[in-house]
């Protein structure tokens, strides 16, 4: 397998195409552009895939109480105009689908979500170093063409009346080894291409795939589960399916199968240059005396390091525990806000589900901003640690706010709401991101290292771990009331930001010695 990605690397032929149509090459610049942008849909494509199964939740378990063809945001009547009264359709929707319309359904429902999230969990330490260790562009359209297949073939079960629950667990399972392919790959491929310097800015806002994702997927699944729920699942298969084609024709994955060098290595080489990389790629004539004198790898001749050398990178281990935590928090708010959201009382009325499910979307457009915000100050402190902490020890305090005066009127709650989402997200954001690049480029690997979606893959597949718990916790905790939820809420919070105590310490120390180090080296050229 790692031969046939070999002889499928290089210049991918939809940019091949582009340069013999235009009879010249982009710039490096131009470049970074198409990669924010494919990367951006990439990854928009694989969360818009996970969603149809939240959507056709109550489609094939329904409520008994609710069957009146209504459902929650954004499956509602306002997307759903028209019941098919009397038809096969209609009926499947009011009946549920045997084998998740049984006393045991919802159980049923939550064993699929379990299984998927832990082969999710499982392969994405194997997906990382397959990334690292295969073509990049080859290893991400791989993972999106299968994760098609299979999140369809799940849909499929529709349209062959499948009622056997292994068929729906093994095609969850392996969609999830499928769905593992996408962080490491798309991180460690913008990695390739953009130094340290503005990483943590750009990155906070390219990450806002994962909103616009879960968005655009409801939208898909929901569109289309009028003429049956097989089709939720088909449509979000087909967007990834045909995403993966375009990966492949338009991705150049590093810099070399283009003809620029790495970032990386062009620090190390072009010592003679001016050293900020933005100002040179701004001088148009110096772009192709770089691709002529710098010394480039092979895309295909770079070595891939092993888990346990990643794990023995610097600062790997605390960043993948605190994300641990940090996920948990984070996800835990994602499945059940709406929940809490509907069963407490604000302003002194409760709020239907369909409104509940609106207002929880305001706390990931907290989290767009809270990782925008943390990678611009990481990026200005040069202190991701530190960023990291501070924003997960704010959070404590703000969900103490959130939970004792959230219920007074809608504006408080929202406002509240929005503020615990950008402290809770923001750190989150970072460390998947930004941090993982940092360490996957980390000055103790050697210069032809492949280590950023080995690394990416350790400390996102960690923090899963904590994505699969905290929903989890929380169903036991919530029956003895929310306030035993925010505390655990709050105590991983803590635990968190103490997990990065010591990078924050050589973080600061660090911080304080450079003015030190340069009055001595002014008063040594004196």
């Amino acid at each position: 397998m790692g031969r046939f990605f070999d002889a499928m690397s290089g210049t991918p032929l939809g940019i091949s195409l582009i340069r013999h149509i235009r009879g010249k090459d982009w710039s490096i610049t131009t470049y970074r552009y198409v990669v924010l942008l494919i990367t951006f849909i990439a990854y928009t494509c694989y969360h818009a895939s996970r969603k149809p199964s939240s959507i056709v939740k109550s489609v094939l378990d329904p409520d008994p109480h609710q069957v009146n063809g209504v459902h929650p945001w954004p499956s509602g009547e306002f997307f759903v105009r028209r019941e098919l009264v009397g038809s096969d359709t209609n009926k499947s929707r009011h009946d549920g689908w045997p084998p998740f319309n049984g006393k045991d359904g919802t159980s049923k429902l939550g064993e699929i979500d379990v299984a998927f999230l832990a082969c999710y969990s499982l392969g994405m330490y194997v997906a990382g170093h397959l990334g690292d260790s295969w073509d990049l562009r080859l290893f991400l359209t791989t993972g999106m063409i299968g994760s098609g297949i299979f999140v369809g073939l799940f849909g499929m079960g529709y349209f062959w009346n499948i009622h056997g629950f292994w068929f729906y667990l093994v095609m969850q399972m392996v969609a999830g080894l499928f769905q593992a392919t996408g962080w490491p790959s798309v991180v460690a491929v913008i990695g390739n291409w953009f130094g340290k310097r503005k990483r943590g800015l750009i990155m906070g806002i390219w990450n806002a795939h994962t909103s616009v994702g879960n968005i655009s997927g409801s939208l898909l699944a929901a569109s289309v589960l009028e003429y049956g729920w097989g089709w939720s699942f088909i449509l979000p298969g087909a967007f990834i399916f045909l995403g993966g084609i375009m990966v492949y024709l338009f991705l150049p994955a590093y810099p070399e199968d283009v003809g620029f060098p790495c970032p990386r290595d062009f620090a190390a080489s072009a010592t003679t240059v001016a050293s900020d990389e933005e100002a040179q790629v701004r001088k148009g004539d110096l772009v192709e005396a770089e691709t002529n004198t710098i010394p480039r790898f092979a895309s295909g001749n770079r070595k891939s390091i092993g888990l346990v050398e990643a794990f023995l990178i610097p600062g790997v281990i605390p960043f993948a525990l605190c994300l641990l935590f940090s996920k948990l928090v984070a996800y835990t708010f994602l499945y059940w806000l709406p929940f809490y959201l509907s069963q407490t009382a604000i302003g002194g009325e409760y709020i239907s589900v369909k409104s509940a499910g609106n207002l929880s979307t305001l706390f990931d457009v907290g989290g767009i901003v809270g990782g925008i915000l943390a990678g611009y100050i990481s990026d200005k402190l040069n202190a991701r640690a530190t960023t990291a902490a501070s924003f997960m020890y704010a959070a404590i305090p703000a969900m103490i706010l959130y939970r004792s005066y959230g219920n007074i009127s809608k504006t408080v709650n929202i406002v509240l709401m929005m503020i615990a989402g950008l402290l809770v997200n923001g750190p989150y954001a970072l460390i998947t991101t930004a941090v993982s690049a940092d360490l996957g480029t980390h000055s103790s690997l050697r210069g032809d290292a492949r280590a950023l979606a080995t690394v990416t893959a350790i400390i996102d597949g960690t923090g899963s771990v904590g994505a699969a718990l905290g929903p989890l916790l929380t169903g036991f905790l919530s029956s003895k009331g929310w306030d035993a939820v925010f505390v655990m809420l709050m105590v991983c919070a803590l635990i968190a930001g103490l997990l990065l105590s010591r990078l924050v310490i050589t973080e600061l120390t660090e911080r304080k010695s450079k003015p030190k180090s340069l009055t001595n080296g002014q008063h040594t050229l004196e």
